[in-house]
């Protein structure tokens, strides 16, 4: 594998969350008995962690001869220029200038992404934006292997 990353959620959307759980503990047990507040505690700290897990889940990659973004996966021949973009790029590409026919994997608390240009004459998908906390490391390792595929 040439480049792996999660896109988890960080720590801080944790850190609300169970503040959120836990004044919904508090008010719950106000009005209700203490079992009510704990069984509905329970059932809403089970809900935030599996919404956060399968919000964090897609993995980003780039192995030898395919990149893939979440369930997303394009062979490397068939990937054409690859930038880097800051905050107001990915701001920009996905807002302004952006394509309806893109294929957008995008996460709120990543300011950076990747745009990932498509060439396969058969895909109307004309490029791939894609949230990421290292992008010139990705950039790097998707030239890198698209120069190994095209040699080999």
């Amino acid at each position: 594998m040439d480049y792996a990353e999660r896109l988890t959620v960080p720590l801080r959307w944790w850190v609300q969350g169970t503040m959120l759980v836990a004044s919904l503990w508090l008010a719950v047990l106000a009005a209700t008995p203490e079992v009510v507040a704990w069984s509905v505690t329970a059932v809403a700290l089970a809900l935030m962690v599996t919404l956060f897990v399968s919000y964090g889940r897609p993995l980003v990659s780039v192995d030898g001869t395919t990149f893939r973004a979440g369930r997303a996966h394009v062979p490397l021949d068939l990937v054409g220029d690859v930038t880097a973009l800051d905050a107001d790029g990915v701001r920009r590409q996905a807002g302004v200038d952006a394509d309806a026919r893109a294929y957008l994997l995008l996460r709120p608390y990543l300011k950076r992404a990747v745009r990932v240009d498509i060439v396969d004459p058969d895909d109307p998908t004309p490029y791939w934006l894609v949230s990421c906390r290292r992008p010139d490391d990705l950039v790097s390792a998707v030239r890198v292997g698209r120069s190994r595929s095209q040699s080999g």
